[in-house]
């Protein structure tokens, strides 16, 4: 399963008398990798636990073809879906920031993203410069979160000693910025209008 995510669904794993065992996230979907996958499986990996990430589905093909070769379980947990009319809106948003962003990387908008979360990477040198970001932004009055703010495998409960450098980056990097379908015009400019200013990147950290 992957590290980058939500605490409750380790802890389902955890209460079905399953060892939660963590394995890296592309780093455009930020749902997991197939071959991080394949490259993790041992002979005791019963499951793979697929989560599709902010609107953006997982690579489920691959995934499914993976757990027939090895003979393993593939759980999906699915994101709730908003009516057609809200993601139309959502979508609407990330396309009207995706063409006016400068400084951040925006996200990919392939396989059908309906943009639960609409998340950026601020380069640079990782956490002290996001974090910078995000205060600077607030200051300016946009509303904005970390998406995930430690990986799974350095929580204590599931503390692995794992090397994963995508679900590190993504952690370090990322950035939710607000596409809700009550955000008006005016607001999608000062959001543009406050990252531009800042340029992506403050001060670099040392």
């Amino acid at each position: 399963m992957p590290a980058y995510g939500n605490v409750e669904v380790a802890e389902a794993v955890a209460l079905a008398g399953a060892l939660p065992m963590f394995a890296d996230v592309d780093p455009v979907t930020y749902c997991l990798d197939a071959a991080a996958v394949e490259a993790a499986v041992t002979p005791r990996t019963s499951a793979v636990v697929v989560v599709h990430r902010f609107g953006r589905p997982a690579g489920i093909a691959r995934l499914h073809e993976l757990g027939q070769r090895h003979g393993l379980l593939v759980l999906e947990q699915a994101e709730s879906q908003a009516p057609y009319d809200e993601i139309a809106q959502r979508r609407e948003r990330a396309a009207y920031l995706d063409a006016r962003l400068r400084g951040v990387r925006t996200p990919d908008s392939g396989d059908g993203h309906t943009y639960q979360q609409y998340v950026v990477r601020v380069p640079g040198n990782g956490r002290p410069d996001r974090d910078a970001f995000a205060r600077a932004l607030r200051g300016r009055g946009v509303e904005c979160r970390v998406p995930v703010k430690t990986p799974l495998h350095r929580l204590p409960e599931f503390r692995r000693f794992v090397s994963l450098p995508q679900t590190e980056l993504a952690a370090d990097e990322t950035l939710a910025l607000p596409v809700d379908a009550s955000l008006t015009k005016r607001d999608m400019q000062r959001i543009v209008s406050a990252c531009n200013a800042l340029g992506g990147l403050l001060q670099p950290a040392f």
